[in-house]
């Protein structure tokens, strides 16, 4: 594993993802939800989900880069939107150090905050989280991996 930083890894499978969402909409089922803005790239599957489960239409995105692979780097806002949040729910899929949570505060700062997961550093600046995950520890997201047949042991040793 690179990154200094990371000590422990966690594997989310698809599976598991699907339950926790499922999980956080049993949450906020009550609310009165506008619409829903994902944080990209991480938060578009867990939005989609939620918006699924809680039967909201009104999907936008706001686009930052923070991340090179396991490196986290400056921030870059590539797309925004144009109101405060106001009735809306902000979902990402984790918050980490709470960088990229402190800027899209900033860009709506009405909306109510939500993650799947979320790490000491970071989890202050949301409003709901499901699963709190150590600081040390790097979540393998679903859709950063890949199925691949494995050898059994026995054939391996024939080569």
């Amino acid at each position: 594993m690179s990154g200094s930083r990371y000590h422990q890894r966690l594997i989310i499978s698809w599976d598991q993802l699907h339950r926790d969402v499922r999980e956080l909409c049993q949450r906020l089922v009550e609310r009165d939800i506008k619409g829903i803005v994902a944080i990209t790239r991480g938060g578009l599957i867990p939005a989609a989900l939620i918006a699924r489960e809680l039967d909201v239409r009104l999907i936008d995105t706001v686009c930052i880069k923070s991340y090179e692979r396991m490196e986290q780097g400056g921030l870059e806002v590539m797309k925004g939107v144009d109101h405060d949040g106001e009735g809306w729910l902000l979902v990402d899929d984790l918050v980490d150090t709470g960088r990229t949570a402190r800027a899209v505060r900033e860009m709506l700062p009405r909306a109510h905050f939500v993650t799947v997961y979320a790490k000491p550093e970071g989890k202050p600046l949301v409003d709901q989280y499901l699963t709190e995950v150590a600081q040390d520890c790097w979540i393998q997201f679903p859709w950063d991996m890949g199925v691949a047949y494995v050898e059994p042991l026995v054939d391996q040793g024939k080569r």
